[in-house]
């Protein structure tokens, strides 16, 4: 008797099974549906977004409390759950991509890069090797590239994507610690801090809450910092800076204070601090991209002379949030400090993404970044800079023309104004706010209170900003 194996099946036969398996097909046709009802709400929500209050109504608000419930025991249709997020969610959203929201210098939202982060979400990639998500790896790698180029930085620097520029100012801060004490014979990732010598750290009166941060949590402390004089619209004085630094020295600088838009001199401090072996981090997380406008760039003149440098694509970029960029000179530097080692980790891979950053896991972010500049170009790129700081000057001119005070010279897209005394201008500042033709924050600015309007949406038009001139004059008259 002559007994016969059953002929093994394919591996394709297998998947040929699975995907006619009455389960998945009816999974997948559950799934395709769901993804199109939230893409029709999306496009609900653009439509309507631009006939909204830009802040939400208290009631909307009010009707968050909805949210607000025990977990039920069972489950709940997905497309329920949309509905009821759309229902409940959508109206209790603050408006950003409309073109009249100019608060925190939140960017609005670049069609390109918002379709390009629905796809990517639906590939769900995981950039941390690209051995596991070539496509998004790869696109990782070439937005970096051009982000450098676009920024005239060197073309051996590297850029690696994040969720923020705070988390990017800690990691070039780390980077920047670790090479510094590399210099005086100390291994960080050995030795720990304790023991450590003290490294110099200087910063300028205007330094961002961000880098101080940022320095906390890189173990560096803020008790210490050897603070520099600024001038009247936030920029450090050159000549008050230390000429004595040496290879034991950070510096920080920023490329467009954060009230103002005014960048420290950086040809006049770069140089020196490098040569003595320092090294010098530059917080550009919105004014960094001055440097990609031919007309504009002047303005950060000399910022391509630091070791590192962090900036956001979802600020003037507007790529959906968050995206955050840390850009370093030599890229062994970040390796050295972000590096890690594990059995399962061993891709083959020089140098894989993760060991360039702090996230080992990390969405697709430079997908979003890669689709805007491919859309834009370096012409449409410089477009969005200029136009933005076009608009933050006729804010300028049409609210100084109707009384109000500009406490700085308008040069990037930022816009301080007064209204004649603290609490008028509080008044004004939260008028503003209740009355919904657009929002704009408050701010501090030395020793008074000032309304902040930062340019930052590329939607922004001309009629916009008229009509939120118009609109701000209106209230602080009603007010007087």
């Amino acid at each position: 008797m002559t007994i016969t194996a059953p002929r093994q099946s394919t591996a394709q036969e297998h998947l040929d099974r699975v995907h006619t398996n009455p389960t998945t097909m009816a999974r997948n046709r559950e799934h395709i549906a769901l993804i199109t009802e939230a893409a029709r709400r999306s496009g609900s929500y653009i439509a309507n977004a631009a006939h909204r209050s830009i802040a939400a109504p208290a009631e909307a608000v009010a009707a968050l409390d909805t949210f607000r419930r025990p977990l039920q025991e069972e489950p709940i249709d997905a497309r329920t759950v949309l509905a009821e997020l759309d229902a409940f969610g959508s109206p209790a959203t603050t408006v950003q991509n409309q073109g009249r929201y100019f608060g925190y210098v939140n960017g609005g939202l670049d069609p390109a890069a918002h379709a390009a982060a629905i796809l990517a979400g639906t590939w769900d990639q995981n950039v941390g090797a690209h051995i596991m998500t070539p496509v998004a790896t790869t696109l990782d790698e070439v937005a970096g590239e051009w982000v450098i180029d676009a920024l005239g930085l060197p073309s051996t620097a590297h850029a690696s994507f994040n969720a923020g520029a705070t988390i990017a100012n800690l990691t070039g801060i780390i980077t920047a610690r670790d090479a510094l004490y590399a210099k005086q014979g100390w291994d960080v990732g050995q030795g720990g801090l304790a023991g450590a010598p003290a490294l110099r750290i200087i910063v300028g009166d205007e330094i961002h809450a961000s880098a101080l941060k940022a320095l906390r949590l890189a173990g560096l402390g803020t008790g210490n910092l050897e603070r520099i004089p600024t001038d009247a619209n936030g920029s450090i004085i050159a000549d008050a800076f230390p000429t004595d630094t040496d290879d034991a020295t950070l510096v920080l600088l920023q490329a467009g204070n954060v009230n103002t838009g005014h960048s420290d001199p950086f040809t006049s401090i770069i140089p020196g601090v490098r040569e003595r072996g320092g090294w010098v981090h530059v917080d550009g997380a919105f004014g960094l991209w001055a440097a990609a406008s031919p007309t504009h760039r002047h303005l950060v003149a000399g910022v391509e002379l630091a070791d590192s440098w962090a900036t956001d694509a979802h600020k003037w970029l507007n790529a959906p949030y968050d995206s955050g960029i840390l850009i370093v000179r030599d890229p062994a530097t970040v390796v050295r400090s972000m590096s890690t080692d594990a059995a399962y980790l061993n891709t083959g891979e020089a140098t894989p993404p993760f060991q360039r950053g702090i996230q080992m896991s990390q969405r697709a972010r430079g997908v979003e970044t890669w689709a805007m500049l491919a859309s834009h170009g370096k012409t449409g790129l410089a477009d969005l800079i200029d136009r933005s700081i076009g608009h933050a000057r006729h804010f300028a001119d049409a609210l100084a023309e109707a009384g109000a005070t500009i406490l700085a010279p308008v040069v990037l897209n930022q816009v301080l104004v007064s209204f004649r005394g603290d609490a008028t201008t509080e008044a004004v500042i939260a008028a503003v706010q209740a009355d919904g033709t657009l929002w704009a924050g408050a701010t501090q600015w030395h020793g008074q209170r000032a309304m902040r309007l930062s340019v930052s949406d590329a939607a922004t038009t001309r009629d916009d900003v008229n009509a939120s001139v118009a609109a701000i004059v209106r209230l602080w008259r009603e007010l007087t």
